[in-house]
């Protein structure tokens, strides 16, 4: 999985690209094919935003379907992790589906 992290308008963290790895890396434990992921980052100057100042758009492309998940919050890594519960969220959800469940009928043919 590539993984292409790109700050707007922010000064990133020195452990801010080590902690995205690990987490987007630990998503490769479904079945769903992803090649790259983008992490787009962009802060609010607007004080007024406080809590919601940071966000972060994670975008992913690859042989599977195509996901977007945002978070925001007072930091880059907060504003990370909502984004990337998000994205496990609907990555799970694919991964359920494609699973092979035989629904068999409970009742008996008359």
């Amino acid at each position: 999985m590539e993984i292409i992290i790109h700050a707007r308008n922010a000064h990133l963290a020195e452990d801010f690209k080590t902690i995205a790895t690990e987490k987007l890396h630990s998503l490769d434990r479904f079945s769903v094919k992803i090649n790259t992921v983008k992490v787009e980052i962009k802060h609010e100057q607007n004080p007024r935003f406080g809590k919601s100042s940071h966000e972060v758009l994670l975008t992913t492309a690859g042989a599977g379907p195509f996901m977007r998940a945002a978070g925001s919050g007072f930091n880059d890594v907060a504003a990370f992790d909502k984004a990337v519960t998000a994205l496990e969220l609907q990555i799970r959800k694919i991964h359920e589906k494609s699973k092979d469940i035989d629904h068999e009928s409970v009742r008996k043919p008359k």
